[in-house]
C-alpha cells in the first residue's frame, strides 16, 4: 500500500487532492466525499514517502485554489437555480430541512456564515449552492470563499504533514497510521458514493427558500 503511495508521485497526489476538494465545494456529491480525512491523509503521505516542503506548500496552494473555484461553480449553479432549488423527499443530506438550516445560518451570519461553512462537511457543500440562490453579493461571498479556503484546506493539509514529520522517528507508527487512514479513505468514499447514489435515486421536491 504505502508503495503504491510512493510510485503515485506528487503530480498524482496534486490531481486527487485537489479533484476531492473541487467537487466536495462545487457538486451535490461532496456531500458524501470525506475531505477533511483525505486532507490530512495527504499531508501524511506527504511527510512518510518524504516530499519536500516546498511540495507540500504546493499541494496547499493547489488545495486551496481547488476549494476557491469548486465554490464557485457552487454559487453559479445557485444563481441558475434561484430560489426554488432541488432537494430530494427524504434525504438524507439533501433536503428541505437542511437547506433551511443553512439559509438560517447566512441570513444569521452573513458573510462569517461562509467562513463557518467550511468546518461543517455537509454545510460546505450546500453553502455555495444556497448563497448563489438566496443573491448574496458575489463579491461579498467571493471574499468569505477565498479567506474560508485560506483557513480550511491549506491549513488541515499541513497540520498532518508537519505533525507528521515531527514523529519522523517513530517511522512504524507513521506507516501503520498512513495504512489506517488510506483504508478510512478508501471506505469512506465507497460508502459516500453508494449514499450518493441512494439519495440521487429518490423523488425530487422543490424547496423554496423564501419561506
Amino acid at each position: 500500500m504505502l508503495a503504491f503511495v510512493q510510485e503515485a508521485g506528487p503530480v498524482m497526489i496534486w490531481l486527487v487532492v485537489a479533484g476531492f476538494v473541487f467537487c466536495e465545494c462545487a457538486f451535490i456529491i461532496g456531500l458524501f466525499l470525506p475531505g477533511d480525512s483525505l486532507l490530512l491523509t495527504a499531508g501524511l503521505a506527504m511527510a512518510t514517502t518524504g516530499h519536500s516542503s516546498m511540495s507540500v506548500w504546493g499541494l496547499a496552494v493547489a488545495a486551496f485554489l481547488a476549494a476557491i473555484a469548486g465554490n464557485h461553480v457552487g454559487y453559479r449553479i445557485g444563481v441558475k437555480m434561484g430560489d426554488h432549488v432541488l432537494a430530494k423527499k427524504d434525504g438524507r443530506y439533501l433536503n428541505a430541512h437542511n437547506l433551511h438550516r443553512v439559509k438560517e445560518l447566512m441570513d444569521r451570519h452573513g458573510f462569517f456564515s461562509v467562513l463557518i461553512a467550511r468546518w461543517i462537511p455537509w454545510v460546505r457543500t450546500l453553502c455555495p449552492l444556497v448563497a448563489g440562490a438566496v443573491g448574496m453579493d458575489k463579491r461579498k461571498f467571493t471574499l468569505a470563499s477565498v479567506l474560508g479556503s485560506l483557513i480550511w484546506a491549506p491549513f488541515l493539509l499541513l497540520v498532518g504533514y508537519y505533525a507528521s514529520s515531527a514523529l519522523k522517528d517513530y517511522k512504524f507508527v507513521l506507516d501503520w497510521a498512513l495504512r489506517g487512514m488510506i483504508v478510512m479513505l478508501v471506505v469512506g468514499t465507497i460508502i459516500g458514493i453508494v449514499g450518493y447514489r441512494r439519495e440521487m435515486s429518490k423523488q425530487n421536491v422543490t424547496v423554496d427558500l423564501e419561506d
